[in-house]
Formats: C-alpha cells, sequence, structure tokens
C-alpha cells in the first residue's frame, strides 16, 4: 500500500515539473521565470523525494539530506538569479509600480 503512495507522490511531482516547464515558455519576462521555474521545481522534486522514500525506506536518510540540500540552495539561487538580472538590466514586462510613480 505504501509503494502505491509512493507512485502518487511522484506522479504529482511530475505534474509540478511539467507545471513548471509550461510556465517557462508562458512567462513574460525572467523574474517571473525565475519564481515558476524555482517554486514548482522544488515542490516537485520534494514530491518525488518523498515518493522515492515510500517506494525503498533503506534509502531515506540519504534522501532527506538531499531534500534538505535542495530546500536550502534552491532559494539562494533564485535570489542570485534575480540579482544578477537586476544588475544586467533585467526589466519586468507588466511594472505596476510604474504607473504608480507617474
Amino acid at each position: 500500500m505504501i509503494t502505491y503512495l509512493g507512485y502518487v507522490f511522484i506522479f504529482w511531482g511530475t505534474i509540478a515539473f511539467l507545471i513548471s516547464a509550461v510556465g517557462l515558455i508562458r512567462m513574460p519576462d525572467i523574474y517571473t521565470r525565475m519564481h515558476v521555474g524555482t517554486k514548482s521545481t522544488t515542490m516537485g522534486i520534494i514530491l518525488v523525494i518523498l515518493g522515492a522514500i515510500c517506494i525503498e525506506p533503506s534509502w531515506a536518510l540519504k534522501l532527506i539530506l538531499l531534500a534538505i540540500f535542495i530546500l536550502l540552495t534552491n532559494p539562494l539561487s533564485s535570489s542570485v538569479i534575480a540579482r544578477a538580472s537586476h544588475k544586467d538590466g533585467a526589466t519586468l514586462e507588466l511594472d505596476e509600480l510604474k504607473k504608480v510613480e507617474k
């Protein structure tokens, strides 16, 4: 029974990856693409790791350490991408604050 739960987690993780892929294509600028590329892939990989833990419990410690590493590094990587994009002069496609400042 727990093996089937693992397959369900893996299925929903791959759905999160699919949503991320579609979001990377559909979003208009670097900042929204960065958001989609980090948030949904983090959720997807955590679900896949949970599924792998359910299927193969003997790997649990290694997979939990991997999940912690991903949870710590994904926000860092997205902020580095945002900072580099800002320094490079990337602009927002839909900047609502520009309307307020005028």
